[in-house]
C-alpha cells in the first residue's frame, strides 16, 4: 500500500510538474509574442517602390504621405520610381523585394489587378501583403481648355456621329483611366480610338499638348495645371464637391455607378506580421495627423484610411471588378 501510495504521489507530481511547465512555456511564447510584435521597428531606410514615373498622381500623392509618415515611422523613406508597363514593372520587383519590412509600394487599383488579368508582370494578388489603404479617388472625363467640346454631350454626339475620329490618351492598356474611357464609351454607344501612353502624366500631357481630344483620369492628378483642362463629367452616383457644377455622367444616361482608383500601401509576401502591423499603426497616426490632413486637402487628395483586412478586401473586390467587367467592356 505504502509502495503504490508512493507511486500514485510521484505520478501526481510529475503531471503537476509538467502543466506547470506547458503553461510557463506557452506563457512565455505568448509574452515573447507580443514583445516581439510590440518592438519591431525598421532598422535602416525604407524604400518605398512607386510604379510610376515622378511628378504623376501616384508619385504625388505619395510623396505627400511620406513627408509626413517619417517622424511615425523613424526612418527616412525614400521613394524608389520604378516606371512602366502600366505599372507592372513596378509590382513586379515589389513582389520579388526581400521581405524584411524595409521593402514597402504603392499599387494602385484597379490597374494593379487588371494587369495580372491580362498577363503583365510577374506577380499575383497573392504576391503582397496588404497594409493600408490610402487614397480613393473619383475619375472624370477631360478635355483640353481649347477643346471645341463645351459638354460631355457634345463630345458624345460628336463621337456618335464620327465613329472613332476621336482619339483618347490612357495611362495604358486595360490599365484605369483605359477603363474608364471605355466605361464611358460603352454605356454612351460611341466607338473612339484609345492611345496608350506610360502613365497617367504623360497621358495628360498628350491631351494638353492637342494630340488626343479627350481622357479619363482622377482629380489628383491634374491639380498643377488644372487651368488648362475642362472636366466635362464625373463617374459618381452624386455631383463631387471639387466640381459641383459638373453632371456626373449617370445624370446624362451613361455609367451610372462610381469608378475611380484606390491607391494602397503593401508589402512583399512574407514580411512579418509585426511589421504589417507597425507600419499600419504608423500610416493610420499619419492620416490622423492635422499637418498631413492640410496637405492632403491642398493636393485635392481623397484620404481613406483601410487597415490591412479591409485593404485585403478591397484589393479582391477590384480584382473580382476586372475579371467580371474588362471582358463586357473590352470586346
Amino acid at each position: 500500500m505504502k509502495k503504490n501510495s508512493f507511486i500514485i504521489g510521484a505520478l501526481a507530481c510529475s503531471l503537476a510538474l509538467l502543466a506547470g511547465f506547458t503553461a510557463c512555456k506557452e506563457k512565455n511564447a505568448a509574452s515573447s509574442q507580443a514583445q516581439d510584435s510590440a518592438e519591431w521597428k525598421p532598422n535602416g531606410t525604407v524604400n518605398m517602390i512607386v510604379a510610376y514615373k515622378a511628378g504623376s498622381g501616384t508619385d504625388n500623392t505619395a510623396r505627400v504621405l511620406t513627408s509626413y509618415a517619417e517622424k511615425y515611422v523613424g526612418q527616412h523613406i525614400v521613394i524608389d520610381n520604378k516606371e512602366g508597363g502600366s505599372g507592372s514593372i513596378g509590382w513586379t520587383a515589389l513582389a520579388k523585394a526581400k521581405p524584411d519590412g524595409l521593402t514597402l509600394g504603392f499599387i494602385n487599383l484597379p490597374t494593379f489587378c487588371s494587369n495580372i488579368i491580362d498577363h503583365l508582370g510577374a506577380y499575383t494578388v497573392e504576391s503582397i501583403e496588404p497594409i493600408a489603404n490610402h487614397v480613393v479617388e473619383t475619375s472624370v472625363v477631360l478635355v483640353s481648355a481649347k477643346s471645341q467640346f463645351n459638354s460631355l454631350k457634345e463630345l458624345v454626339d460628336y463621337a456618335k456621329a464620327n465613329p472613332k475620329a476621336l482619339k483618347a490618351s490612357t495611362n495604358g492598356n486595360k490599365a484605369s483611366n483605359h477603363i474608364g474611357a471605355q466605361l464611358l464609351s460603352h454605356s454612351a454607344g460611341f466607338e473612339y480610338t484609345a492611345i496608350p501612353y506610360g502613365g497617367t502624366a504623360d497621358q495628360l500631357l498628350a491631351l494638353r499638348q492637342g494630340e488626343v481630344d479627350f481622357s479619363v483620369a482622377k482629380v489628383a492628378d491634374f491639380t498643377s495645371f488644372a487651368s488648362e483642362l475642362k472636366v466635362l463629367g464625373t463617374f459618381d452616383s452624386k455631383r463631387i464637391p471639387e466640381y459641383p457644377d459638373t453632371p456626373t455622367l449617370g445624370e446624362l444616361g451613361y455609367y451610372p455607378n462610381w469608378y475611380g482608383s484606390a491607391r494602397c500601401i503593401v508589402a512583399p509576401k512574407g514580411t512579418p506580421k509585426a511589421a504589417i502591423e507597425f507600419y499600419a499603426k504608423a500610416f493610420k497616426a499619419v492620416m490622423e495627423d492635422p499637418e498631413y490632413i492640410a496637405a492632403g486637402e491642398k493636393a485635392h487628395m481623397t484620404t481613406e484610411y483601410k487597415n490591412p483586412a479591409d485593404t485585403g478586401t478591397l484589393i479582391n473586390q477590384q480584382y473580382d471588378f476586372c475579371k467580371n467587367t474588362l471582358a463586357e467592356i473590352f470586346k
